[in-house]
């Protein structure tokens, strides 16, 4: 599976991401053009048409916050109601353990009919093709000219498409515009900022930190750091592209960001014993200030803190990217992906849900931006007529479309990696936070599991 390119990640989602935000500028490809076209040119074809009147139930999985939950059982609603004969049953949770259930359901045969994966269970769990269903053969009723070509060849395997893509989306910094009001200190831009603000915070209070990071967070700041220091890809050519040297300077980094009271250690997060960082009290009642989150991430957020019983008021606001080096750090990535199992018994039932959440007016006007900034071309173009979309969202998008630059390689989510607890992201940022590996040791370590992943 080839590796995600920056004009690729970029696609449509950057191009009418500016235009939902009223930005100027923006790039776009012959596909993207084409893609907007066929949306302009009318509703998605495949609309039109019609499956078996016979009765039919499928099951549909996803993860997300509260937020995405309510608006997908309600598209649900209308999905069922468009097609009566068509039950749908919703499984869903947030992130925390649910790659590892999903993929005990894919890999045993027992996967739900409709999934919302992340772009890397394509390589990761599609046994060759086998596990999920090939999506041009559904063509019919699941309007696939609304992609990019490029964005789709990124979902094939075997040159089988294995899913369509929701959104594309990268990481940017979030915070909490009230708690540095309180602390008195200036929202972070550059690493002399961060660290002073870590200081004001230890001073003010020393429960509050500026940002809160765990492991998998810390791995891809610790990317973001390298690229923004030495521009360089993480991963070039299957092979790790960083020195022992340069991996041990990104763990020193984290380090100092423990040192500087830039945020709490691994140990004293997971103490939170929280679920996630949204559903965290200490980021709900301000005593965290600040995340490195997916923009598609960012209502869930934003919600959480607006919804503080014990400190109400609070604004939650997209920041700048924070200058760590000469180059603009970051990747991007296909956020996420709709499947259909490949042992579904009703797959074009399965396929005409996708397409009615993705495609369809009804079904994009409800989802909004709650995946982030849709990939179809229909999908876009409902929301910009329509006037809808999260505007955080949309701001934060088009932040990280139009900053990030580098390549992200396609096993950096391997389950091996990024499993919670057991990934290798988690064992070494976690030892690496409790003193039980040094900088050199964690440095080691990362580049061994990265190496056998990428080999395997």
């Amino acid at each position: 599976m080839k590796k995600i390119k920056q004009w690729a990640a970029m696609g449509l989602a950057t191009v009418m991401a500016v235009s939902l935000s009223a930005c100027g500028g923006g790039k776009s490809t012959s596909e993207t053009a084409a893609a907007t076209t066929a949306a302009v040119a009318g509703e998605s074809k495949a609309e039109e048409s019609v499956a078996s009147a016979e009765p039919v139930e499928l099951r549909f999985s996803w993860w997300g916050g509260d937020s995405r939950h309510a608006a997908t059982e309600e598209a649900i609603k209308a999905f069922e109601a468009k097609y009566p004969n068509i039950t749908v049953a919703p499984e869903y949770g947030a992130w925390t353990g649910w790659e590892e259930k999903q993929s005990l359901n894919i890999l045993g045969g027992n996967a739900p009919d409709v999934m919302q994966i992340n772009w890397n269970w394509i390589e990761s769990y599609s046994q060759g093709g086998t596990a999920f269903a090939n999506l041009e053969d559904y063509a019919d009723v699941l309007d696939l000219t609304q992609f990019t070509k490029e964005s789709l060849e990124l979902c094939k395997v075997d040159n089988k498409l294995m899913a369509v893509p929701i959104s594309s989306t990268g990481r940017v910094f979030y915070w909490n515009k009230t708690a540095f009001e309180e602390v008195g200190c200036d929202i972070p831009t550059d690493l002399d900022s961060l660290y002073a603000a870590g200081e004001a915070f230890k001073a003010y209070d020393p429960d509050m930190y500026p940002m809160a990071l765990g492991e998998y967070d810390r791995a891809i700041l610790f990317v973001y750091y390298l690229e923004s220091k030495y521009g360089k890809n993480w991963v070039e050519d299957g092979k790790v592209n960083y020195t022992q040297e340069e991996v041990k300077d990104g763990m020193d980094f984290f380090k100092t960001l423990e040192e500087k009271h830039v945020t709490p250690t691994a140990v004293a997060i997971r103490g939170d014993m929280a679920d996630s960082l949204d559903k965290n009290a200490k980021w709900i009642d301000g005593k965290y200030a600040g995340i490195f989150e997916w923009d598609s991430s960012a209502s869930k957020f934003k919600a959480a803190l607006e919804g503080s019983v014990n400190k109400p008021g609070q604004e939650f606001v997209v920041g700048e990217f924070i200058d760590m080096g000469d180059y603009d750090g970051g990747f991007t990535k296909i956020s996420m992906a709709f499947a259909v199992a490949g042992n579904s018994k009703h797959p074009k039932e399965a396929a005409m849900l996708i397409n009615f959440l993705l495609n369809e007016e009804e079904g994009v006007k409800i989802c909004s931006t709650e995946r982030g900034i849709p990939n179809s071309a229909a999908g876009l173009k409902i929301l910009a007529d329509n006037n809808l979309g999260d505007p955080l969202t949309v701001e934060a998008n088009t932040k990280v479309m139009n900053y990030s630059k580098f390549i992200l390689d396609s096993k950096f989510e391997h389950n091996d990696l990024k499993a919670d607890p057991d990934g290798a992201y988690y064992k070494v940022f976690g030892k690496l936070s409790t003193g039980e590996f040094t900088s050199e040791q964690a440095a080691s370590e990362l580049i061994k599991a990265v190496t056998e992943t990428l080999e395997n």
